[in-house]
């Protein structure tokens, strides 16, 4: 979320636009990611993102998806219930040229209700959940994207949640990052799983 004293922007970290600051909408309850999160979760994905297919289902600032776009995804969906949000989101697009990048002004859960088959749009590969805290909308996000086949085979998924919160059940956990309030899991659908790696946990 923003917070006061903090300038409403954001960095790209890595890739192609590395540096870059973007503008972020005066909207209340923007969690943009902290850079040294992002890094850690960025190492973990590094060696699927190049061609990805990435969704962004709660993208806020854009920091989580345009951090992958600028990385190397092929394609980049970037979904924001608010207007103004998704207003900021698509002028940052434009000013970083980002073609390969898709803003769409919707509330996730009704989106992805609509079933991958009726948008006709790739299955994704990287997936990323950042909801608001105290909503209760992870669960119901996975199970919506995995029964509207929204995910491609090996699809990793990032979620973010409130520290002190199970994981998924019917999910493995790649790694893990714990830091403050929140807590960060690389997920991926357990019959999917052939030889999960052993889990890592940093704190910070």
């Amino acid at each position: 979320m923003t917070r006061p004293g903090r300038p409403s922007r954001v960095r790209i970290i890595g890739g192609a636009w590395r540096r870059r600051w973007l503008p972020v909408a005066p909207v209340p309850g923007l969690r943009p990611s902290a850079d040294a999160q992002r890094e850690t979760v960025f190492n973990w994905l590094q060696p699927v993102l190049p061609g990805a297919v990435v969704a962004d289902l709660f993208a806020g600032t854009g920091a989580l998806g345009l951090e992958a776009a600028s990385r190397g995804a092929a394609a980049v969906l970037l979904l924001e219930k608010s207007p103004p949000a998704a207003r900021q989101l698509e002028h940052n697009c434009a000013a970083l040229n980002a073609g390969q990048v898709t803003v769409r002004q919707a509330d996730a859960l009704r989106w992805l209700g609509l079933g991958r088959a009726a948008t006709g749009m790739q299955p994704f590969t990287v997936v990323f959940i950042d909801p608001p805290f105290g909503k209760g909308l992870v669960l119901p996000v996975l199970l919506a994207l995995v029964a509207g086949d929204w995910l491609a085979p090996g699809a990793r998924v990032y979620v973010e949640q409130e520290s002190g919160l199970p994981a998924p059940a019917g999910w493995t956990v790649l790694r893990e990052r714990t830091g403050g309030q929140a807590r960060g899991l690389l997920l991926q659908r357990d019959a999917e799983t052939v030889v999960p790696p052993e889990p890592l946990v940093e704190s910070g």
